[in-house]
Order: structure tokens, then sequence, then C-alpha cells
């Protein structure tokens, strides 16, 4: 899995912190901008996430290059429709020298069913080159390409709805996958704006599991993980 931070909103706590004071000031937009310093930036998205004033994360955006990731991901990833997303067609782009697709840790885990696997795997590609040879649309014999085939894709998102992406996607009941790539995306987005996403997570890193009687009830364990991810270098270090 290859995850990348394309670009950002440029001074993305700048922008959160003036939206939220222009909500309360009597001046214009200018003059609370040149008002602005990183400090008081930081102390107002405190006090934004603090009351739940979540609207004016939404002036942030922050979009990403993902790779080596399985249609079962991406299956899972558009069901967030607050987000745009480009995904590699399996339409218009052809795999006649094969296709790359990933293992689960739990089949690797076993050598005789991991065997197993990667030849059905190989079979498969070896029937989509048969047909792709006898002259079937890339489109048609795309059919038989299993979920575990890789994909790349660009996706677009703004801090609020990352915010809820990372409560629902890191969370350890989340497929393993999709839990992977949530936490690569928090780190990118912790190394330029910390103060947005500083307490992001699973929703058990402030509280009582949301998942209640489905919790993983690692809540402890999960804590310790992400104060290390917390700890992760800034862009301002």
């Amino acid at each position: 899995m290859f995850v990348s931070l394309l670009t950002y909103t440029p001074e993305a706590e700048r922008v959160v912190a003036t939206a939220a004071r222009l909500c309360y000031a009597d001046v214009d937009c200018r003059a609370l901008a040149e008002r602005s310093n990183p400090e008081d930036d930081r102390q107002m998205i405190d006090k934004v996430l603090a009351i739940g004033h979540h609207g004016v994360l939404e002036h942030a955006v922050f979009s990403f290059a993902a790779e080596g990731i399985s249609r079962a991901l991406t299956h899972q990833l558009v069901r967030h429709r607050l987000a745009s997303f480009a995904q590699q067609s399996q339409r218009y782009v052809a795999f006649d020298g094969g296709f790359a697709y990933e293992t689960p840790p739990t089949i690797k885990a076993d050598s005789e069913l991991a065997s197993r696997y990667h030849e059905e795997m190989q079979r498969i590609a070896e029937l989509y080159t048969d047909l792709r040879q006898s002259g079937i649309a890339a489109e048609d014999a795309r059919f038989i390409l299993p979920n575990a085939s890789h994909s790349r894709l660009i996706m677009t998102m703004n801090a609020r709805e990352l915010r809820h992406f990372f409560r629902l996607r890191c969370c350890r009941r989340a497929q393993w996958e999709i839990r992977k790539l949530a936490t690569a995306i928090l780190v990118e987005v912790l190394k330029v704006a910390p103060a947005l996403f500083q307490d992001a997570g699973p929703g058990c890193l402030k509280g009582t599991c949301p998942e209640g009687a489905m919790s993983c009830g690692e809540a402890v364990e999960v804590r310790r993980e992400f104060a290390e991810i917390y700890r992760i270098p800034t862009a301002e270090s």
C-alpha cells in the first residue's frame, strides 16, 4: 500500500480558525485574517473541536493518492459520500500482463492456503489473458477479476469528513485493510495540520467505545497506539 498527500488547503489551520472567528466577529474577513497567528489559531481550533462547531472544518480540503489497495477496500471507501474519488478503470485499463493483488494476513499465515490462493490468482490471470487474446474487450474480461485485485485512486475530503472517516475506519472493528489506509492518511494530515487532527481517530480515544457490545475490548491498547501516532514529526518541526 502506498499513500501520499497530494495537495491541501494552504494554511489550513488559519483558514478554519478565521472562519470560526467570523461567526462571532463584527469586523470584515480581511481584518480577521490579518490578526491571525499560529498560537491563536490553535486555541480557536481547540474551542471549535470542544464545542462541536465542526462546520468550519469543511473549509480545509485534502487530496490523497492511494495505490496497491484492493477493490475490496475501494468498495468500502466510496461509501463515504462526502468525498470525491477518481479511480483507475478496469474498463479502459487492460491487465494483459497479469494483475497485482492483495493477500490477507490470515491467508499468508497458512502456507498451504496461501499457495492455493496464489495458484487461483494465476489461473484467473491466465483466463483473463485468454479472453483478451480471443478479442474480448477489457470491459468484459474484467468480470473475472477478483476483489483482491489492486487498484489506485485519488480521494479528496474536507477536514470534517476526514475526522468522521478516522472515527469509523481507524477503529479495530473496521476491516483491516481500510484501517491500515485510514491510519496512513491520518499520519499524513498530522504532518501538515496537527491542530485539526490532534485527537482524531477511533471513538474510544475519548470516553466509552461507541461500538457498545461489539467493542473490541482493547481501548487501552488503542489509546497507546494512537499516542505514538500523535508524536510523529510535523511540517513545522
